[in-house]
C-alpha cells in the first residue's frame, strides 16, 4: 500500500500532470483538500472510490485515514493544491507515514506562482533587471516566520517577490517594500490564478493596496512585486544571440 501525494495544480483542473491524473484513476481512496482543489479532478477517481474532503479534518484525522487505508491494503491519492514543495503541509504528513512504516510517493504539480506569472503574461526573471525570484510569506496563525526570513531582508536584494498567504496585510507589505523598490515599482495581485473566476489587479507599490481594498479580496491571492513585472528597454538574453556559442549552436564566429 502506498500514499501518493499529488500536486493538483493552481486551480484549473486541466493543469494537473498526466502522472497525477493516472494515479488518481487507480487509487481506491482519494483524500483531497476540498477548500481549494478543483472537484472536477474527482471525476478521475474509480467509480467505487472512497473520497474524503480533508478541509475540515485535523492532522490526526487525516493520519487515521492513512492508517485505515493501510490496514485495508488500499493505495491513497492525496491531492494538494498547487505544488507539494511549498506551503503544502506535506512535511508533517510524511513524518506520520514514516512512523507507521507506510510508503509514499510525491508527484509535483504546477505551482500557483507559475500560474500567476502566466496570467500576468510576464517572465519573472528578465536580463539585468531581476534574475532571482523569492517565494515567501509573512507570519500568520498557521506558523511564525524564522527570525532571519524578514521581508526586508529579501527586498534588499531587488529580486522579484512572490508573497503567499498575505493578502490581508498588503497595505503593510507595500509600506515595508517602498524603501527598497520605490513607490513606482510594479506590483500585482492575482486572485484564484488559472480558474474561471481569476482576477488580476495591476498597479504599483503606491496604489496596489487601495486597489485590493476596493475589490474586497480576502484569500487565494498572490502578491507579486518587482521591476520584472513591467520591464522595458532591457537587453535580449544571450541565449539565442547569433554569436552565442553553445553545445547545440556554434555561433557565427565559431571555428
Amino acid at each position: 500500500m502506498t500514499v501518493h501525494f499529488i500536486g493538483a495544480g493552481p486551480g484549473a483542473a486541466d493543469l494537473i500532470t498526466i502522472r497525477g491524473r493516472d494515479l488518481i484513476a487507480r487509487c481506491p481512496v482519494c483524500l483531497y483538500a476540498g477548500s481549494i482543489v478543483p472537484r472536477e479532478l474527482l471525476a478521475y477517481c474509480p467509480a467505487d472510490a472512497r473520497i474524503v474532503d480533508t478541509a475540515p479534518l485535523s492532522l490526526d484525522e487525516i493520519d487515521e485515514e492513512f492508517a485505515a487505508a493501510s490496514s485495508a491494503g488500499q493505495d491513497v491519492a492525496r491531492l494538494h493544491s498547487g505544488d507539494l514543495s511549498i506551503y503544502s503541509a506535506l512535511a508533517e504528513q510524511l513524518r506520520r507515514l514514516a512512523r507507521r512504516g507506510i510508503s509514499y510517493t510525491l508527484t509535483p504539480g504546477v505551482p500557483a506562482f507559475a500560474a500567476a506569472a502566466a496570467a500576468l503574461e510576464c517572465e519573472l526573471t528578465v536580463p539585468e533587471v531581476a534574475q532571482s525570484v523569492v517565494l515567501t510569506r509573512i507570519a500568520g496563525r498557521a506558523s511564525r516566520m524564522p527570525e532571519a526570513e524578514k521581508l526586508a531582508t529579501f527586498a534588499a536584494s531587488g529580486a522579484t517577490l512572490v508573497i503567499h498567504l498575505a493578502i490581508h496585510a498588503i497595505d503593510r507589505i507595500a509600506d515595508e517594500l517602498v524603501p527598497f523598490y520605490g513607490s513606482d515599482c510594479p506590483a500585482a495581485v492575482v486572485v484564484e490564478a488559472s480558474t474561471p473566476v481569476q482576477r488580476i489587479l495591476r498597479g504599483t507599490l503606491a496604489d496596489i493596496a487601495t486597489a485590493v481594498a476596493s475589490e474586497r479580496i480576502e484569500r487565494t491571492a498572490l502578491i507579486l512585486v518587482g521591476r520584472a513585472l513591467a520591464a522595458h528597454g532591457f537587453r535580449d538574453s544571450a541565449l539565442y544571440d547569433a554569436d552565442y556559442r553553445r553545445r547545440f549552436r556554434g555561433g557565427t564566429n565559431a571555428p
